[in-house]
């Protein structure tokens, strides 16, 4: 990568003209690390301007921080939001990147590649980061605690609606996201295999590479396991804290997780040790569910294990639905929950199935033969 400064002024790189800085500003660009927060965003006309606002009440000096975002081309109003905000936030740089590829990993290269901060925190168009996000990032990483440090998702619904806030919950729930950490808040600070939205040096980079681009998505713990095996450390504290909005809907939920399914296969024939048991077990049923219910038709066996396998999941979820009802005192939860889950396990499940089947067949297959004329 090209060498870039490790403080700046505002406006020094041929970017929209604003305001010279005042004296107090210019002392903050030059004591502060320039921290570059970088944004994939493809048509997030209702969450950008969350982020915006999040990123500019940051208790980190305004002069030492910019915003790089890389837009998918947007067909909605995404771009005259951030125009907006650009006009009325004069003193808070924001730049916008093209990202012609349109996936998250060539977002975040594109991103990176334009930025010209000392440290990089990656921050989604649909979050929003607590008052001292950034203060907390750049404390951890000057203290030596991670070379990827991040924190925790309060995790909000997409929508109104009782089926949004199912999905809000079941998001941070034991029983649909295991021990993931940054979705649980863990009592202290500790190494982990992931977290969400990092912060990095750029020098990072420099050394185990950028974003894979041949997985639009699992970017994030592909590069992190990338860490790993440099001897990197994964640092999570839960005093660093984000806001992550959720999902609308049970269909938007199902593709989202069809999704991570379908490339978490993908990323295991590079880095097969990283798998955890969270994410072993819903390919795990879904495998069981197919197989009893091909063999139910032909053996009472198979017919009375599928018949208890979904006793039990449907009344472990049942469970849960009216444990949370109670303790959050929301009824939609007690059929919203199960749902939610259900839609998380089985989506997950059947796309790491799908992608794995479809790997193997492709290894399988023949390889054609072209007569030579």
């Amino acid at each position: 990568m090209d060498a870039h400064p490790s403080y700046i002024a505002i406006g020094d790189d041929g970017a929209p003209e604003m305001p010279a800085p005042d004296a107090a500003a210019q002392r903050a660009a030059q004591l502060f690390p320039c921290v570059s927060i970088i944004t994939p965003c493809y048509n997030e006309h209702k969450t950008i301007g969350l982020l915006l606002e999040g990123v500019y009440r940051q208790s980190y000096p305004r002069a030492a921080m910019e915003v790089v975002i890389a837009d998918g081309g947007s067909t909605d109003a995404t771009l005259e939001v951030i125009r907006e905000f650009q006009s009325s936030h004069p003193d808070l740089m924001i730049r916008v990147v093209s990202n012609p590829q349109r996936i998250t990993p060539a977002a975040l290269n594109r991103a990176i590649a334009a930025a010209r901060g000392e440290i990089l925190i990656r921050l989604d168009a649909h979050s929003i980061p607590a008052h001292d996000y950034v203060a907390r990032c750049v404390a951890a990483l000057e203290q030596g605690l991670g070379d990827n440090v991040g924190g925790v998702w309060e995790i909000r619904p997409g929508a109104n609606g009782w089926i949004a806030r199912a999905i809000a919950v079941a998001a941070a729930h034991p029983l649909a996201v295991g021990d993931a950490q940054y979705r649980r808040a863990p009592a202290s600070a500790r190494a982990v295999d992931t977290v969400p939205f990092g912060a990095f040096r750029r020098a990072l980079f420099d050394r185990i590479g950028l974003f894979n681009e041949q997985l639009p998505i699992n970017q994030d713990y592909e590069f992190n396991a990338r860490i790993r095996q440099h001897g990197g450390v994964i640092w999570l504290d839960p005093a660093i804290r984000s806001v992550y909005i959720a999902r609308p809907t049970l269909r938007a939920l199902a593709r989202q997780y069809w999704r991570y399914g379908f490339w978490k296969a993908r990323m295991l024939l590079q880095y097969p040790a990283t798998l955890r048991w969270r994410q072993a077990i819903p390919p795990l049923f879904v495998t069981a569910l197919l197989g009893l219910s091909v063999s139910a038709p032909f053996a009472a066996p198979a017919r009375l294990a599928l018949a208890a396998a979904i006793a039990l999941y449907g009344g472990a979820l049942g469970a849960a639905g009216i444990h949370a009802a109670a303790q959050r005192r929301d009824p939609g939860l007690v059929a919203g929950l199960p749902l939610a889950m259900a839609a998380m396990h089985l989506s997950w499940g059947s796309g790491f199935l799908w992608s794995a089947c479809s790997l193997l067949i492709k290894r399988r297959a023949p390889e054609q033969v072209v007569p030579i004329p």
